[in-house]
């Protein structure tokens, strides 16, 4: 079958010496995974090769035989022609360690339109904006919300939140964060994008962070720790 959908690149991977396996987050179909042939031979290889940088936002027409294969493209160009965001090393790291989230994240080759559209205008956002400190934190709670496991906040007064069943909770009992980590977690549900991104210190931030991961780890079957999260750290120490 012969699709047209903008398509957002999560992670690619070489091939032997030439070639590219393309995994893609689909308006159309959901993740996708591509056969790139030749990606590094030809006169245009750095050309055709930026355009699989993690989170790059493309228009392509492609062939889907749906049969769990690795599918082919036909036509790719940019979709979204992004200023900052692969430039900006403070940025470039965010993208390269959210695109490893999302690659332990979504794992069902099933359509989501509207974690698509959330993704498309969240990267518009950081490509436009500077002050982006809480931006990986507030899209990885955001992204919870498509996934299926945000936080249940009918009980947001109480003091502690409960990790196994996203709740908060009046008892230190199970996997339960502290009141400190708590309070944290609530001031960063409350956040949006274009809030004060100065709201945290760098180390609530470390500790926003181990609590997110530690929270997919817990409803995500599968998921692993990016290999880049240290980077991450050291760019935002």
């Amino acid at each position: 079958m012969q699709v047209k959908t903008k398509a957002i690149v999560i992670s690619s991977l070489k091939f032997q010496e030439k070639s590219l396996i393309v995994k893609c987050f689909t308006l159309s179909s959901g993740l996708k995974s591509y056969f790139v042939r030749d990606a590094f031979s030809s006169r245009k290889a750095s050309q055709k090769i930026a355009y699989f940088q993690p989170f790059s936002i493309l228009e392509i027409e492609a062939i889907h035989k749906n049969k769990g294969t690795l599918e082919n493209f036909k036509e790719i160009k940019t979709a979204v022609p992004f200023q900052t965001i692969h430039t900006d090393v403070v940025k470039s790291t965010m993208v390269m360690f959210l695109s490893e989230m999302l690659h332990y994240s979504i794992q069902e080759e099933e359509k989501n339109e509207q974690l698509f559209l959330f993704l498309e205008t969240a990267l518009t956002w950081l490509d436009h904006h500077d002050e982006i400190s809480n931006f990986h934190l507030i899209l990885l709670i955001e992204i919870t919300k498509y996934l299926g496991f945000y936080p249940e906040v009918s009980n947001v007064d109480l003091p502690f939140f409960e990790m196994n069943e996203g709740v908060f909770t009046l008892f230190q009992n199970g996997n339960v964060l502290s009141e400190h980590e708590t309070n944290l977690f609530k001031k960063l549900l409350e956040l949006k994008f274009d809030n004060n991104q100065k709201v945290f210190h760098v180390v609530e931030r470390q500790v926003l962070l181990k609590v997110i991961i530690d929270y997919y780890s817990l409803h995500l079957e599968g998921f692993k720790k990016p290999k880049s999260l240290e980077i991450l750290k050291e760019v935002f120490s």
